[in-house]
């Protein structure tokens, strides 16, 4: 199988490609979904007149936390567009803590910040506290992570990934990899924090695909809170029940495959060789273990959409109706193709 690699997008090339926006509306069944086109192209809107031209405008962000390096990037990335394009940003780290967030969001509302941004720590709990901010006349977007509501009007975007597509990736991957080899196939997952929609849906798509095969078995699944040391502690007790029947590590991030690493070494085995290990975000760190042999395949997810979500802060306060999902275009890597992509990863 071949992996065609998308161009990276730069931060200059994100601010351009939704200075224009693809007029799109929800009837509330149905999610209008885009995505950002690996050349940016995005159909024209109408231009409009801000109101808030004559003053900075202000965004309310809650942060789930800092638990990995991609989330890291990601708070890096938002903070350095809103310096760039001169909105002022209050932010907040919910620690992993949704009544963190709730707290966060009703701090924000109290301030009458222009828009509330949020990363939900997880997706269920939220239809009270959005319809605050709703009452408060403030629109809120969602960023990287979705949320369960039956009014779908109490957001105006959600920009990230297509993390059930990230978890098909991985599957294919594996389909591939193991395509020549006879079952049974044992797999362990790292899941990351329970109730989150990268979670859920990365679990979902990868299930899907590896069910076209019944001798791929997943024999343990486990959350590790998307940190190395959940993902050494949760490693560590699936390898002391299981052992060397392990073939597959499917980590939901690279975090807890690091971890996981480690804890596959000092029981004794050689990580990407005695066992497959595939994860997801696309940091250096994992690229470093890919060119050590250590990481077989990384699903990309990118973390590096402040521009675009400083842009949409924008085009909301403009009036413009934006899409109710904007994913970013991402591939798979391989350790057949680490050593050329080490040095050009950003985070």
């Amino acid at each position: 199988m071949r992996y065609n690699r998308m161009k990276g997008i730069g931060m200059l090339l994100l601010i351009g490609m939704l200075l224009v926006w693809f007029r799109a509306s929800t009837d509330g069944k149905h999610t209008v979904q885009t995505t950002i086109a690996a050349n940016g192209h995005v159909p024209d809107s109408a231009p409009q007149t801000s109101k808030f031209k004559m003053r900075p405008i202000v965004v309310g962000f809650s942060q789930l936390g800092s638990e990995s390096d991609w989330r890291k990037a990601n708070t890096r990335s938002i903070q350095e567009a809103a310096a760039n394009m001169g909105i002022t940003l209050l932010f907040k780290n919910a620690e992993q803590s949704q009544e963190k967030q709730f707290e966060a969001i009703r701090e924000f509302i109290a301030r009458k910040v222009d828009v509330i941004a949020i990363s939900p720590v997880i997706e269920s709990g939220w239809e009270a506290i959005l319809q605050e901010a709703k009452e408060a006349g403030i629109p809120v977007i969602l960023s990287d992570r979705s949320v369960q509501i039956r009014d779908p009007s109490l957001y105006v975007t959600l920009i990230g990934s297509d993390f059930n597509e990230e978890g098909r990736k991985a599957g294919k991957y594996l389909l591939d990899k193991v395509r020549d080899r006879p079952g049974p196939v044992r797999i362990v997952e790292l899941q990351g924090t329970a109730g989150s929609t990268p979670s859920i849906e990365r679990g979902k798509g990868f299930r899907a695909i590896i069910q076209k095969r019944r001798d791929l078995t997943i024999i343990s699944s486990a959350p590790a809170d998307f940190t190395v040391e959940q993902g050494q502690t949760v490693m560590q007790r699936m390898l002391e029940k299981y052992g060397p029947d392990i073939d597959v590590l499917y980590a939901h991030n690279d975090d807890m495959a690091l971890g996981a690493i480690t804890a596959i070494e000092q029981y004794g085995l050689q990580p990407g060789k005695d066992i497959v290990i595939l994860s997801v975000d696309g940091t250096k760190r994992a690229f470093q273990r890919m060119v050590q042999g250590k990481i077989n395949a990384v699903v990309e997810c990118n973390p590096m959409f402040g521009s675009i979500l400083m842009q949409a802060v924008k085009e909301t306060l403009e009036g413009r109706t934006l899409p109710k999902k904007l994913v970013m275009p991402e591939s798979i890597f391989t350790d057949a193709l680490a050593d050329k992509e080490v040095d050009s990863r950003q985070y």
